[in-house]
């Protein structure tokens, strides 16, 4: 069997297989499909400094290779998650990843505060976020506020920082380049890409919200091409994900650079899908004598 460990700003994860914040909740669901001991690491649900109702409905609609959603970071808060949820978590291996989302540079460092003094072992900062002292526009769209903001919250973050990036950015590798510079110790990528659906019964646009975050196959080849151009631009490791429905989809993420994986989308329609990129991944690289997932991390030959 291969040496599926891998290591995440000096975290090592068991395998390479991580479950993708807003699609796992807190795990609980998961749980009675298989033991979560299984995973590499949990990122758990968008967390906020305070409860969040989220958006009205409808949130979320489907879509051809996908679904779009604008939930609306519907979560109970950071500090419930870390009396009533976390140590429920902390009962397996797995490693926990907390996700991070804010209106203002303030609410991320409160937050990374109350969480570096938590049992997490790493946190993720979701940069698609609307900056409200900024007019709505989202952290994640400017090179210089991404290394703003990253190197403010890199002050309070006493656990390992997580960039997540916004695909919907003219160069990801400049982005990926000012996180880096900001101090952030590893990369997720990519965020739902921005999208519309139309009900042309109604003329109403399908969600609530009017626009929602696209998922699932059909970003797959822009995520694809993201995480390489961002391997090629920084040093520090690199999440993948977007559009894994197979274990040949982690696959192509690793040897583009990304050092592990996150699953999301894709466990609507399989609960089971982590297990099977672990096991599938584990067979690939039986299959060719290839020791270790790191020896194929950035290995694409390119024509």
């Amino acid at each position: 069997m291969a040496d599926l460990r891998v290591s995440i700003a000096g975290i090592e994860l068991s395998n390479p297989v991580i479950t993708a914040s807003g699609t796992f909740g807190f795990g609980d669901e998961y749980g009675e499909y298989y033991n979560l001991d299984e995973l590499g690491a949990i990122a758990v649900k968008g967390l906020t400094l305070l409860p969040r109702e989220g958006n009205k409905s409808p949130r979320i609609a489907e879509t051809p290779g996908g679904i779009l959603n604008s939930v609306g970071l519907q979560n109970p808060g950071v500090e419930y998650f870390v009396y009533a949820e976390l140590p429920k978590l902390r009962r397996h291996t797995a490693k926990i990843i907390a996700n991070m989302a804010g209106n203002t540079i303030e609410e991320y460092c409160e937050m990374a505060t109350i969480l570096s003094a938590s049992d997490v072992d790493m946190l993720e900062m979701n940069i698609s976020c609307p900056n409200v002292k900024a007019g709505g526009v989202a952290f994640g769209t400017n090179a210089k506020t991404v290394e703003q903001i990253t190197n403010e919250v890199r002050k309070y973050a006493k656990k390992p920082l997580i960039v997540k990036l916004s695909p919907n950015v003219t160069d990801i590798a400049d982005i990926a380049k000012a996180a880096e510079a900001g101090g952030a110790d590893a990369l997720s990528m990519i965020n739902t890409i921005l999208g519309m659906s139309i009900d042309i019964n109604t003329c109403k646009p399908v969600l609530a919200n009017n626009v929602g975050g696209m998922s699932g196959p059909c970003v797959r080849p822009v995520a694809v091409r993201m995480v390489w151009q961002a391997a090629n631009a920084v040093k520090i490791p690199i999440v993948g994900m977007g559009g894994i429905a197979r274990y040949e989809d982690a696959i192509e993420f690793i040897l583009a650079g990304a050092s592990a994986v996150a699953v999301g989308t894709g466990m609507f329609k399989n609960p089971m899908l982590p297990i099977d990129v672990k096991l599938g991944v584990n067979k690939y690289l039986d299959n060719r004598g290839i020791p270790s997932v790191n020896d194929i991390v950035g290995k694409v030959v390119l024509n």
